[in-house]
């Protein structure tokens, strides 16, 4: 056996979002020792809502055993209302477009993951990788805090501004697309009194929402707006990006000014330019990229989460029928999943331009194509060609080709014996 055949059983995961602790729970279960590490003290609670969209989503839930926990979180959102100035409505967006088959905080989804992983995972947190130093056998990964130690694999399922991504494959500048939008969202109270809905108010070049969340005992306040030439801001500075929303929305209209005078004391805050990620490859020796990391097609495809659920389970899938040969597992993994992803990818291209118009005319024409939807003979193909594209991927049966493997090789075992007992 060659050292790059060396059966691999121990892999770091930088992550512990979505991707991360969705790989980890399929590489303990074929196997493997998954350890993820993650900046954050604690798992990051609130955020956004996300949503999984076709049975290729929700039968990778099924076969982790935890869709009946995320049905019983989902958000059970209704429409997406679009207001006036006085809060009137002008048009509305179908939930089945927005918010896909299932939809669930994303801090509920992290939550579920981790009580599925647990016991089986290692979980560091307060912490983050440093360097990798990778060799014939294995890779040193150096901390922050903790001592260096020795991993078979190592996986950034980290994000856009992804560490290992940085450490593996170069600066961020070479695969991060940014798309000239920014968004801010924070958790704010239901002072609407919304019931499992949400309102949205549109003017060129920004949207600021509103939807209800925890059976309406709180609301999501969202803000998307345009800002091509604006600086780069600093990820860490909450109070930072807390002014530029502020600058960017002065003098809007409608609920504006209450939601930005709620924002400084709102419980969570996250804030990020809307960029894309595109790579060639997604491995590089003994570190893979997963999720985001890898292939973000912003958050206004609606397909990221999906595609962290299905990457997980098809790079963890590849490794355990590789029997530790990981370049032939990553070479495997990137195969299967590459024509998905570009199909999921395209799905966000010119949605900035219908979710945050830039100019009143735009802004308009969108009102009047929300407004028509109902009535229109194709009103039901916008989310019909986003679920299509979301099931675009024919998934292995991973755990049953393993078994079969597992009972020719306990078979082969017993011929020589039984053989014997026939002479």
């Amino acid at each position: 056996m060659t050292p790059t055949q060396k059966r691999t059983r121990t892999v770091l995961i930088s992550g512990a979002g979505v991707a991360g602790p969705a790989l980890a729970f399929w590489l303990a279960r074929y196997g493997f020792r998954p350890t993820i590490v993650e900046r954050a003290p604690a798992l990051r609670e609130g955020g956004y809502a996300v949503d999984f969209r076709g049975e290729a989503h929700l039968s990778v839930l099924e076969r982790m055993g935890i869709l009946a926990d995320v049905r019983a979180a989902q958000t059970h959102m209704g429409a997406m209302a679009y207001v006036n100035d006085a809060g009137r409505e002008v048009s509305r967006m179908p939930a089945d477009v927005f918010s896909g088959d299932l939809e669930i905080l994303r801090g509920d989804l992290g939550r579920i993951l981790y009580d599925a992983t647990k016991e089986q995972t290692e979980y560091v947190f307060g912490d983050s990788i440093t360097a990798l130093a990778e060799d014939a056998d294995g890779v040193t990964a150096s901390f922050e805090r903790a001592e260096p130690r020795r991993f078979d694999l190592v996986v950034g399922a980290d994000g856009v501004h992804s560490t290992v991504r940085s450490l593996a494959f170069g600066p961020e500048e070479a695969y991060v697309r940014p798309t000239g939008l920014y968004s801010a969202i924070f958790t704010t109270p239901n002072h609407l009194g919304l019931d499992h809905a949400g309102r949205a108010y549109l003017t060129p070049g920004r949207l600021v929402a509103v939807y209800s969340a925890r059976d309406n005992t709180e609301a999501k306040a969202v803000f998307y707006f345009a800002a091509p030439g604006a600086p780069s801001h600093d990820r860490r500075d909450v109070a930072a990006q807390q002014r530029m929303v502020a600058r960017a929305y002065a003098g809007n209209g409608w609920e504006t000014e209450r939601l930005l005078a709620a924002m400084p004391s709102a419980p969570d805050f996250w804030f990020d330019s809307i960029s894309a990620v595109r790579m060639d490859s997604w491995s590089r020796g003994r570190v893979a990229l997963l999720g985001d990391a890898a292939w973000c097609p912003t958050p206004l495809s609606g397909m990221g989460t999906g595609l962290a659920i299905v990457g997980a389970y098809v790079l963890a899938g590849e490794l355990a029928l590789a029997g530790g040969d990981h370049q032939a597992a990553f070479a495997r993994y990137e195969d299967a999943l590459a024509e998905y992803v570009r199909g999921c990818a395209k799905q966000a291209d010119g949605v900035a331009n219908w979710m945050v118009p830039g100019n009143r005319f735009m802004a308009w024409f969108v009102h009047q194509n929300y407004r028509l939807l109902p009535y229109v003979p194709w009103k039901g193909r916008i989310a019909a060609s986003i679920r299509r594209t979301a099931n675009a991927i024919d998934l292995a049966d991973y755990g049953s080709v393993l078994r079969t493997r597992q009972n020719r090789a306990c078979g082969s075992a017993l011929a020589p014996s039984d053989n014997a007992a026939a002479r």
